[in-house]
């Protein structure tokens, strides 16, 4: 899966990097000065996002694209959690974050049918 999300991203223009997190990692709320796209390739990730939707689950294959600014933080699953992530440009992304549960096996087997 890791290799086919990589090569969808750079497809997009995204220069994705991967890290790993054992479980029960937390980061603390902060916010960042870039616009992120962050997939989960495995285990799960819950984010916080206190001034937006309160909190979004990510599982492998979901993407979450979190605009500049956003005040968020998380919380690794009990499997731990790897992820690839790209940063863009502020202003890329628009205003609001936005959960694209199953993106990768959703668009996977869509190119599969083609």
């Amino acid at each position: 899966m890791r290799a086919a999300i990589e090569s969808r991203l750079a497809a997009e223009g995204l220069a994705p990097s991967a890290w790993s997190n054992e479980p029960g990692d937390r980061y603390a709320e902060h916010r960042h000065g870039y616009d992120k796209v962050l997939v989960v390739t495995a285990g799960s990730i819950v984010f916080t996002l206190p001034e937006r939707t309160g909190s979004v689950e990510l599982g492998p294959g979901d993407r979450l694209d979190l605009p500049a600014g956003t005040l968020h933080g998380a919380l690794v699953g009990p499997g731990g959690v790897v992820c690839l992530e790209a940063h863009l440009d502020r202003g890329a992304l628009g205003s609001d974050p936005q959960l694209r549960a199953g993106w990768a096996t959703r668009e996977t087997a869509a190119t599969q049918q083609a």
